[in-house]
């Protein structure tokens, strides 16, 4: 059976594809266009899967799409109707993109050829957070396990708790928009002076340098309920009706400001993009930070209860908080954590196909422990890109690469690595990063000076040896996906300064030698070469999605100040 997930004319377009239960392929569009969370129809992700796996469109037996435009449709009339003043614009807006979403038969003819009604009986439509709870519980090790999926929006829902068991997931909780962490995240996010689409992940990195004194304050905008939810004081946000998220010509999502003149009120004015971050910024990105934790722990403190699992999957976009994800075992009952790749929207293709494959068609269950998906390149492809463009490299076998690598590391140089299949889903995993010397107290600045430019209160982060995690980390827990952060021994903190947050904590990555073995490989060289099982590990990328192809890793590689290209055997040097 070929069931091929579509996330489409949502944020982090995507498609992943399944033959005969194992995962193929899955990318997002936003490899291809070069746009960061592009939100079109995933054309060449389509592509690229189709490919992958060696079948034609006509081929694939069901197309699991990540949304449905009937989910709930009673109550967003009622909703509309119940909160006037809203904008023509934006109802017009959402109504065309729910028809863009409802003729997906159309787009699937277009790019194929074949008549639209040959995939009218091969549509399958699964509602938003119901593809986040099966990208979770699907691909996890667990035979049964708590569900939470918990995100700004998607088909009205903002939260959903579940039950998984074997193929089914049984859902036990919905909230509907416009109450959303998302939105309390992200209208806070602005006010910060952060205001792109997926900023959030600044206001979490800024989040230790403050101190949570506005926590109390953040209770009158957030009310805790007695089922297990929550719900938002709305006098502090932006009507729904006016508008959230609407998609430009080039189908970047733009986000309007969230916050209303009562939150302007009683937390201060928007940060300009010039106004340095002060103590009060840094103390409302803490405040804010911490409360989110405190209403998951919340919703899952009602969810073990009503499902005494010890074993919890975790999807949505709140679901990238990895500081609040790596604090659930020790401030819930759940005592093991599943997260995948791509818990944001770019999972919703993954789960979609999951959905139709687990809760519709009962095949067997098979946990996804690697991200690597994505695009590859043969050593030939990239000599002849190299060649063309008069690049002057070394073809190196493993051994003598591994050591010219760590060499170069020690040297306090700058590497960027493209090896094996790209990653799905937002974080670099060794295969599209660039790496870098952990015990450099000065790399955080070398890597900004000649690469990132980033803001200087975010952190790198630490891939690490599974097998040596308890000796670096107060935790010791898989973390295949860098999904969640841990508190570092303080004893090892001055061993490792690159990669050591001011809090004291890392995002970490554990690597598994059967998972990521050229990766593994490469952090054991320098371990014997230093003694330190860590390499400091960001994204290849600059202002832009991490690279996908050799030609987008020599353009970053010419354009930036790195110190070493490498692209599977083929290494060039400045």
């Amino acid at each position: 059976m070929i069931i091929l997930g579509i996330n489409a004319y949502h944020a982090d377009a995507s498609a992943a594809i399944f033959v005969d239960g194992k995962l193929i392929a899955a990318t997002e569009e936003e490899r291809f266009t070069r746009i960061k969370h592009w939100a079109g129809f995933p054309a060449k992700a389509v592509a690229f899967c189709l490919k992958e796996a060696a079948v034609s469109m006509a081929q694939v037996d069901y197309f699991a799409i990540g949304r449905d435009p009937k989910a709930k449709f009673l109550k967003k009339i009622l909703y509309v109707l119940s909160n006037p003043g809203g904008s023509a614009a934006t109802i017009k807006d959402r109504f065309l993109n729910s028809r863009k979403a409802a003729s997906i038969e159309a787009e699937l003819s277009a790019i194929s050829g074949l008549p639209a009604g040959q995939f009218a009986h091969k549509v399958i439509n699964v509602e938003h957070h119901r593809s986040h709870l099966a990208s979770a519980f699907f691909a996890s090790p667990f035979e049964t396990a708590a569900c939470l999926s918990i995100d700004g929006s998607g088909d009205f829902t903002t939260t959903m708790t579940g039950m998984g068991k074997a193929n089914s997931i049984e859902v036990l909780q919905s909230l509907d928009f416009p109450h959303s962490m998302g939105i309390f995240y992200t209208a806070f996010t602005q006010l910060l002076g952060f205001p792109h689409y997926g900023d959030e992940y600044k206001v979490m990195g800024m989040a230790p340098y403050g101190e949570p004194v506005f926590v109390n304050q953040l209770q009158d905008v957030v009310e805790l309920t007695s089922n297990g939810l929550f719900k938002l004081n709305l006098k502090y946000f932006r009507k729904g009706t006016q508008g959230i998220i609407t998609y430009n010509e080039d189908h970047v999502p733009l986000v309007a400001p969230l916050f209303s003149e009562l939150m302007i009120e009683k937390f201060g004015k928007p940060r300009s993009k010039e106004e340095e971050l002060s103590t009060y910024h840094k103390n409302l990105a803490a405040s804010v930070q911490r409360f989110t934790e405190e209403v998951i722990f919340h919703l899952l403190h009602h969810l073990h209860k009503a499902t005494g699992l010890k074993d919890l999957c975790i999807a949505g976009g709140v679901a990238q908080n990895s500081v609040a994800n790596g604090k659930i075992t020790r401030n819930t009952p759940f005592k093991n954590v599943y997260i995948p790749s791509a818990g944001h929207d770019a999972g919703i293709s993954m789960g979609a196909a999951l959905y139709v494959q687990h809760q519709q068609k009962n095949m067997h269950r098979s946990p996804i422990f690697s991200a690597y998906t994505g695009s590859k390149s043969t050593n030939e492809e990239i000599k002849s890109l190299l060649e063309k463009e008069n690049i002057v490299y070394r073809q190196l076998p493993d051994d003598e690469l591994y050591e010219a690598v760590v060499n170069c590391l020690i040297n306090g140089g700058v590497v960027g690595w493209m090896n094996g299949r790209a990653e799905f889903g937002p974080r670099a995993l060794g295969a599209r990063s660039i790496i870098a010397d952990p015990r450099r107290k000065d790399a955080k600045e070398i890597l900004n000076s000649k690469i990132k430019r980033r803001e200087s209160f975010r952190p790198f982060a630490p891939s690490i040896l599974k097998e040596y995690v308890s000796e670096y980390f107060e935790i010791d827990e898989p973390v295949p996906f860098m999904e969640k952060v841990f508190p570092i021994r303080k004893e090892m903190r001055d061993t490792i300064p690159a990669v050591t947050h001011v809090d004291g904590s890392g995002r970490l990555q554990t690597v598994d030698k059967e998972i990521s073995p050229r990766y593994y490989r490469l952090i054991e060289t320098f371990r014997a070469k230093t003694g330190v099982p860590i390499l400091l590990n960001t994204s290849f990328n600059e202002n832009e999605p991490i690279v996908n192809k050799p030609e987008e890793a020599l353009a970053c590689f010419l354009r930036t100040n790195m110190d070493m290209l490498v692209m599977e055997n083929c290494v060039i040097e400045r």
